[in-house]
């Protein structure tokens, strides 16, 4: 029998990157794309590779082009980290796994590098397939801090807990990262908000901006680890837009959530260097009179839009700088 187990992109709609300095957030899946894992059982274990893995080009472009999308190790290095943390976490609470082996592969619609988690993805969907092919229970909260630490401890990416929470919960979800109450469960404060209360949102993305969101946040951890009073003062301010943003969307206050995305992404300017291909998607999105700002590390904005009329403005306008609008798919 093949199991399947999927997880699907996200887009942060306030707060990020204060999710990795235990701000607050809220993210919204995206159904549009999404990573599926297939595990069967079979007499060896075996990871399946994908293209992105395998050292065959059909000529120096092709290497070049692989490597900027895929970086140098592709998605079974994802695969093959989760595998191992699974089996370690099994271990350090007395899980007992079926002594059987499986093939595994996996594919993913998402784009890469443009700040909608793919890897995570991956790795999220891979943990949910182990998790029904042995038929154990591993608690909701702890899932995404599970997920983390393939990518932090196993793979050396910088990254935070907001990806993971809403690839695990799904929907739309309130993160509050509270670090006493980090240290003390193990998880964050995590609260479910009603898609349905969301006013019209709008994704928009471009390939070529793709970048590793790692190595762009690396800079900004730095200065915030050596006490750099505006990065601290603003990250502190970006998460209070969480808060401001769960009203907004619970009290279906559309131009309060306008207003809380575009701030969002002018304190966001004020402490990390912002390229001008990526400013540019955010000034048309405005220019068309829709809310903007980075769904993750860049590569992709989100916002709000009024009507029919203004979201076709947003199709016209961010196609002629080569950046694809889309509806997100939430429920």
């Amino acid at each position: 029998m093949i199991i399947e187990a999927r997880a699907y992109a996200r887009a942060g709609l306030l707060g990020n990157p204060s999710d990795g300095y235990f701000g607050k957030t809220i993210s919204v899946i995206v159904r549009n794309f999404g990573a599926i894992v297939s595990i069967y059982e079979t007499p060896e274990l075996v990871i399946e590779e994908q293209s992105e893995d395998l050292n065959r080009f059909r000529n120096i472009y092709h290497l070049t082009e692989s490597v900027n999308l895929s970086g140098y190790y592709g998605g079974t290095r994802l695969v093959k980290a989760s595998i191992k943390r699974f089996c370690e976490y099994c271990e350090k609470n007395d899980i007992k796994l079926e002594s059987k082996n499986f093939t595994i592969r996996y594919q993913s619609s998402i784009p890469r590098q443009v700040g909608l988690a793919g890897s995570s993805a991956i790795i999220t969907a891979t943990i949910k397939a182990l998790i029904k092919f042995y038929d154990i229970e591993i608690p909701l909260p702890i899932l995404p801090g599970l997920v983390l630490s393939v990518e932090v401890d196993e793979l050396g990416i910088n990254a935070g807990l907001q990806d993971r929470v809403i690839q695990a919960y799904e929907g739309c979800v309130y993160m509050d990262f509270n670090k006493e109450y980090l240290d003390e469960h193990g998880y964050g404060i995590y609260k479910r908000l009603a898609p349905a209360k969301l006013p019209n949102l709008y994704l928009a993305y471009k390939t070529e901006l793709g970048k590793v969101s790692g190595t762009v946040l690396n800079t900004i951890k730095q200065r915030y680890l050596n006490g750099d009073r505006l990065v601290h003062d603003t990250l502190a301010e970006i998460a209070s837009l969480a808060d401001e943003g769960k009203k907004a969307i619970e009290g279906r206050d559309a131009q309060k959530l306008y207003e809380l995305i575009n701030r969002n992404f002018d304190l966001r300017c004020l402490i990390m260097d912002i390229s001008d291909n990526n400013k540019q998607m955010v000034q048309v999105a405005r220019e068309c009179g829709a809310s903007a700002k980075f769904s993750g590390s860049g590569g992709t904005i989100i916002g709000t839009y009024e009507d029919d009329e203004m979201l076709r403005r947003l199709i016209v306008n961010l196609k002629k700088i080569n950046a694809r609008v889309i509806k997100p798919y939430i429920e």
